[in-house]
């Protein structure tokens, strides 16, 4: 959360959509000049070529994407998997009793939120709706953070916090 505190404009980090190694190279080049992070390649791969991660001064691992950036990690705190049916209830109740700490978390970062509520409130976007049993968000110069609780279920047999950085016209 600290890494993306830092970038104070997100307008920067984003540009053409564009698929192919030029497009990627662009645009690891303008996340680089405007956060400091670094290009990342595991194993073989040329990192002028394939450079889909960037790595921050703490070291964290922060993939990006056209229109997001995302921690390689994003779950922090209480997680669970592997969810049965009969512990769906249980997961519910442990995203529920400590919801209120990560977005205290959160807060201590990114200052106070836009918006905090259950994941199937009306204001959230359709494609998320549903999915998110919680959701927070801040807004940003270029950039909307989410932090979000993942809704466990029959189609996600897990269940956790996670965070990301979403491209926002309106920030």
């Amino acid at each position: 959360m600290a890494d993306l505190a830092e970038v104070s404009d997100w307008k920067p980090v984003w540009g053409p959509p564009g698929a192919g190694l030029e497009a990627i190279r662009a645009r690891v080049l303008r996340v680089t000049a405007a956060t400091g992070w670094q290009p990342w390649a595991p194993g073989n791969i040329d990192p002028e070529r394939f450079t889909w991660g960037l790595v921050t001064q703490r070291e964290t691992v922060m993939l990006l994407l056209p229109d997001a950036v995302l921690p390689e990690s994003p779950r922090s705190g209480w997680s669970a998997y592997e969810i049965t049916p009969s512990e769906v209830a249980d997961a519910e109740a442990g995203l529920d009793e400590h919801w209120p700490s990560e977005v205290e978390r959160a807060r201590r970062h990114w200052g106070p939120p836009v918006f905090v509520g259950p994941g199937d409130d009306p204001r959230v976007p359709p494609e998320w709706r549903g999915l998110r049993r919680h959701l927070a968000v801040w807004l940003r110069p270029g950039a909307e953070f989410h932090l979000y609780a993942t809704q466990p279920g029959a189609d996600n047999p897990q269940a956790g916090f996670a965070y990301s950085v979403y491209a926002s016209e309106v920030a």
